[in-house]
């Protein structure tokens, strides 16, 4: 008689501090597997309470609540599958981040993990106390042991687990997107496969957090690596994955591989799907932003139109006396073949009127960068009164450089509750667009085809605070003013190093005097989705108040 094992991956999207919410994905999902039959049904890494919770997690109101809720789930369990879920566990004065397996309608088996992350986006050590390394618990005639995300990314736990007799490894994770993530996660998963010749389910929930989006991905590994399943990026999925006992070894049953796309795809759709996450889990339903014929809110408009629809982006245009006619018919195309609501502010009444207000206090004093930053401070002031006004979030639209070098104005254009783009350099901004005129897919809620003109990608960016302004007068051009950035911000490279690339020292020192100079405006700047391992926030915490300049 051959013996078999059903296992039910939930690739899920729980939000942060739901615990009714997300017990009630957990039933709906448990009453599917239960009806596939299967022996049990996973979810990923605090599914319970969202990941990350950050210090909500502190909270013993949150825990006790959730560790209720436990109780309440693993009555679910008397006559159906056993639940694997992610929620802290109390126990004593610790609190632990841990995997409570559920069956035979109670709490069997705590798992706590042993292996806490404390780098680029992780605290967990603030947070959890670090747990024994556990071992494996059966269910039916299976032995499962469960690393926790980090755990299986170091030998010493799944070792000993499979040591105390598991048969299988199930991972839970929550595990945050960067750039070409997935394959150092294989790598990883492949390593712990190869070292304990058993198969491996990694679970990955999806969905975004506030700066972060799970991209889901899971995969089943057989012994050797190879892969038996691999789920879609970004999509929700329960997937049934069989297992049987052959030759004394488990084995995957083999199912579908899903196709995942390349880096620019994913990107955008991090872009999408954060912007669709924080909206809907903050409780907007529509956006507003200031589109000014550049193609840095062109591609801001577009993200926002493929995340909610065209009927909840509104665009406002809100030229000055420096606004080209370009820009003006721009703004107006792409807003047309997006389909949004488009409206045209002027500014300069209000702006005479403040003008008027300074002029006894300034007097005869030149015109300068003050009188720029009150043309953006207007808009933001008119952005904000219509966001307030209509209920609609607004979006800023700075890309990474300008973050980055501070090319951007505090109270000004930096106004608004999120940044579908600021973890994007400029120059991928440009290729990005590109690619999103020749490319649709069904999870973009914005019409297919070239939706932001060339005009827009082609033409020398300007703010367009002066007359005749480019942004390569105040910048060294954005290839290289990106490339001095990527060495400085994501690769850690002194003045020295790219000095030796070939840049100029001068250029050097100066974007590095830029990117020091502008943390004040960072701190207070909104949050957007990260899309590499350096993004502003939580990946790169740097001092306001900072004496340091590199010497070489």
């Amino acid at each position: 008689m051959t013996e078999t094992f059903r296992l039910s991956m939930a690739q899920l999207n729980p939000t942060v501090g739901a615990i009714a919410a997300n017990a009630d994905k957990v039933r709906t999902a448990y009453a599917e597997a239960k009806a596939a039959k299967a022996d049990m049904i996973a979810f990923p890494e605090l599914f319970l309470i969202g990941y990350q919770p950050q210090d909500l997690v502190m909270k013993p109101i949150l825990v006790n609540t959730a560790m209720a809720m436990m109780e309440e789930l693993a009555a679910l369990t008397l006559d159906g599958p056993a639940i694997g879920l992610g929620a802290p566990y109390a126990y004593g004065d610790a609190l632990y981040n841990g995997y409570w397996i559920l069956a035979e309608g109670r709490v069997k088996q705590v798992l706590r993990k042993h292996h806490l992350p404390n780098f680029n986006v992780f605290d967990e050590k603030r947070l959890f106390a670090e747990g024994p390394i556990e071992g494996p618990y059966a269910i039916n005639l299976l032995r499962i042991g469960s690393p926790i995300c980090e755990d299986a990314w170091h030998e010493d736990v799944a070792e000993a687990q499979v040591e105390s007799g598991a048969q299988i490894l199930l991972v839970p994770n929550g595990s945050p997107y960067f750039r070409n993530k997935f394959d150092i996660r294989l790598t990883h998963m492949v390593s712990r496969v190869t070292e304990n010749d058993v198969p491996l389910v990694y679970l990955n929930m999806v969905g975004g957090q506030d700066d972060q989006v799970f991209d889901g991905g899971s995969f089943v590994l057989n012994r050797h690596g190879r892969p038996a399943h691999i789920l879609p990026v970004f999509d929700e999925c329960l997937r049934h994955v069989d297992f049987t006992l052959t030759d004394g070894k488990w084995v995957a049953e083999e199912g579908e591989i899903a196709h995942h796309p390349d880096a620019w795809d994913q990107d955008y759709r991090v872009m999408v799907e954060a912007l669709r996450d924080y909206l809907g889990k903050t409780g907007f339903k529509k956006v507003i932003l200031g589109l000014s014929g550049g193609i840095d809110s062109a591609i801001v408009a577009t993200i926002a139109t493929d995340a909610i629809g065209a009927e909840n982006v509104h665009c406002v245009m809100l030229p000055s006396e420096y606004t080209s006619q370009g820009s003006l018919e721009d703004a107006k195309d792409i807003a047309t073949r997006l389909g949004c609501r488009y409206d045209l502010v002027p500014i300069k009444a209000g702006r005479d009127a403040i003008t008027d207000t300074l002029a006894p206090i300034f007097g005869d004093l030149p015109f300068d960068t003050t009188e720029e930053n009150i043309q953006s401070r207007l808009r933001g002031l008119l952005l904000m009164a219509m966001s307030n006004k209509f209920g609609s979030m607004l979006l800023t639209t700075g890309n990474k450089s300008e973050v980055a070098v501070g090319y951007c104005t505090i109270y000004g254009d930096m106004n608004g509750g999120y940044n579908p783009i600021k973890d994007l350099y400029k120059t991928r901004v440009f290729e990005q667009c590109r690619w999103r005129n020749a490319n649709h897919r069904p999870w973009m809620k914005g019409p297919e085809g070239e939706v932001i003109p060339v005009a827009i990608i082609d033409k020398p960016p300007s703010a367009e605070l002066r007359p005749d302004q480019r942004d390569d007068d105040s910048l060294p051009p954005y290839e290289i003013l990106d490339a001095i950035l990527e060495g400085l911000v994501d690769h850690e490279e002194s003045v020295a190093d790219l000095v030796a690339k070939g840049f100029a020292r001068e250029t050097v020192k100066r974007v590095e005097h830029l990117l020091y100079i502008s943390e004040y405006k960072r701190f207070q700047s909104a949050p957007g989705p990260r899309l590499t391992l350096k993004a502003f926030w939580l990946d790169r915490r740097y001092p306001i108040a900072n004496g340091w300049r590199d010497p070489s």
